[in-house]
């Protein structure tokens, strides 16, 4: 299915003014699965609330664009390639938002791996001008093909360290896991509806990237910055295999100074569905 990859790459957004309450933020943090102990009372009690840095991802979205008609992009092949974060000051509790979108760059792969979408967010709080987070993300269109192949260099992906991680844990997801997350803005039907799952070519719905995403930065949040967002400076990662709702994710860490590397993988199936990834903390 060709697409119109001038037209892609022109693409503008309006400025998102995005307001959202106590209730949202709780809500996501239970998106991502919070709520096992004591650990996450934080960020699930409204009493001294505090924002998930990871929610910055749901924040100031444009929403679901790429079902507009004149893009003529398969959309229920659309996937999510790669997400980064820069954190420059933590989420309030409640607040509202304003958000800066951009297309920046827009890629042909080729036939075997689609067109591959480069995008940026720059979060605003939007009563004091601050900036909250940079945030830049790969959306692949895998069932669409331009009219010919760039030779755009690709970014290699940093090695994981050679040893045994340092740390491993485990987080049971629920099986209604996506139909929570979605509550938080991403509505896409490939993670609630079975039909349009398997036009995607899944053998049912798949929880969403930026829930896994969370999940990873709940994890490190908890591990390496003891619960304080304002230790977590930035975090990037790339998608590498779908998560099915109900299975256990493991999530490996390796410590390198202010540096940590991490990869998220499926104890059921033993697919690696998020690597490699890194992290800056401040100590």
């Amino acid at each position: 299915m060709s697409i119109n990859l001038d037209r892609l790459s022109k693409w503008t957004f309006e400025n998102q003014i995005h307001s959202y309450n106590v209730r949202d933020t709780i809500l996501y943090a239970l998106g991502i699965g919070c709520g096992e102990g004591a650990d996450d009372l934080p960020f699930v009690y409204e009493k001294k609330l505090t924002a998930l840095p990871s929610m910055a991802t749901v924040l100031g979205d444009p929403g679901f664009w790429l079902k507009d008609p004149c893009l003529e992009a398969d959309w229920r092949k659309v996937v999510h390639g790669e997400q980064s974060v820069n954190f420059h000051a933590p989420l309030p509790a409640a607040g509202t938002v304003l958000a800066h979108n951009a297309v920046d760059d827009v890629i042909n792969k080729g036939p075997e791996k689609g067109v591959y979408i480069y995008c940026s967010r720059m979060l605003f709080d939007h009563s004091s001008g601050s900036l909250l987070a940079t945030l830049k993300s790969t959306l692949i269109l895998r069932g669409n093909v331009g009219t010919s192949r760039s030779d755009h260099p690709t970014t290699r992906p940093r090695n994981l360290p050679d040893r045994q991680p340092d740390i491993s844990c485990l987080n049971k997801t629920l099986p209604q896991a996506a139909l929570i997350y979605r509550l938080s803005g991403d509505l896409n039907p490939l993670h609630i509806d079975p039909a349009t799952a398997t036009k995607a070519g899944f053998p049912r719905p798949i929880l969403h990237g930026l829930c896994t995403f969370g999940i990873a930065v709940r994890v490190l949040l908890k591990a390496c910055c003891e619960n304080e967002p304002a230790r977590l400076r930035s975090i990037s990662a790339r998608f590498t295999a779908p998560v099915f709702p109900g299975e256990t994710i493991q999530t490996d860490i390796w410590h390198e100074g202010k540096q940590v590397h991490f990869r998220c993988l499926v104890k059921e199936r033993g697919a690696v569905v998020l690597s490699p990834g890194t992290a800056s903390v401040h100590a």
